[in-house]
C-alpha cells in the first residue's frame, strides 16, 4: 500500500511538473512576441531616420552641384566674350550707349540647360566711368570704364523647384571717346 500510494504521489507530482511546463511555454510564447514587436518598431523607426538623412544628403549634393553649375556658366559667358574676334559683337567691348533699351542688358545662351544667363550693363544712366585705381601706370583721360554684372540663374532639385543665383561684376577699360 505504501509503495502505492507512493506511486501515485510520484505520478501526481509528474503531472503537476508537466502541467506547470506547459503554461510556462506559453508565457515565453507571449513574453517573445512582445520583444519581437518592440524591435521591429525599433528597426522601422533606425530605417525612417537613415531614409531622411539620405534625402537630406541628396538634396545637399544637388545644391552643391548646382552651384558649380552657375560658377561654370559664368566663366563660359566671358570666355565667349573675350574670345570673339569682332569687337563690335563682344558687349565687354561695347561703349555704354551701345547698350539698347532701358534695362540694358542681354540675354547669353549658355550650355547647362538648366542656366539662364544675362549681361547687364551697371553704369549709372549709361555714362562712362572713370575706372576705379591701380597699380598700373596713370592714364587718366585716356580710358573708361564699364562696369558690367554677369547674371546667372540655375533651377536644381527635384521639379527644378529651386534656384541658385551667381553675380560676377566685371570692370572693363575702354578707350575715351574725345
Amino acid at each position: 500500500m505504501a509503495t502505492l500510494n507512493r506511486s501515485k504521489k510520484l505520478l501526481n507530482n509528474r503531472t503537476h511538473h508537466v502541467d506547470f511546463i506547459s503554461k510556462q511555454k506559453g508565457v515565453v510564447l507571449v513574453v517573445s512576441l512582445v520583444f519581437l514587436i518592440a524591435l521591429t518598431a525599433v528597426a522601422a523607426a533606425l530605417m525612417q531616420n537613415t531614409t531622411t538623412d539620405i534625402k537630406m544628403s541628396g538634396a545637399s549634393q544637388d545644391k552643391v552641384i548646382a552651384a558649380q553649375d552657375s560658377l561654370s556658366a559664368s566663366e563660359e559667358v566671358i570666355f565667349n566674350e573675350v574670345s570673339k574676334l569682332n569687337d563690335d559683337s563682344n558687349m565687354f567691348a561695347l561703349t555704354p550707349t551701345a547698350f539698347q533699351g532701358e534695362d540694358a542688358k542681354f540675354d547669353v545662351e549658355v550650355s547647362d540647360p538648366h542656366s539662364d544667363a544675362e549681361v547687364i550693363l551697371e553704369n549709372p544712366d549709361k555714362l562712362e566711368l572713370d575706372c576705379p585705381p591701380s597699380r598700373a601706370p596713370s592714364s587718366v583721360g585716356t580710358f573708361s570704364c564699364n562696369r558690367i554684372k554677369i547674371r546667372v540663374v540655375t533651377t536644381y532639385g527635384r521639379y527644378n523647384s529651386n534656384s541658385i543665383e551667381t553675380n560676377a561684376t566685371i570692370g572693363q577699360k575702354l578707350l575715351k571717346n574725345n
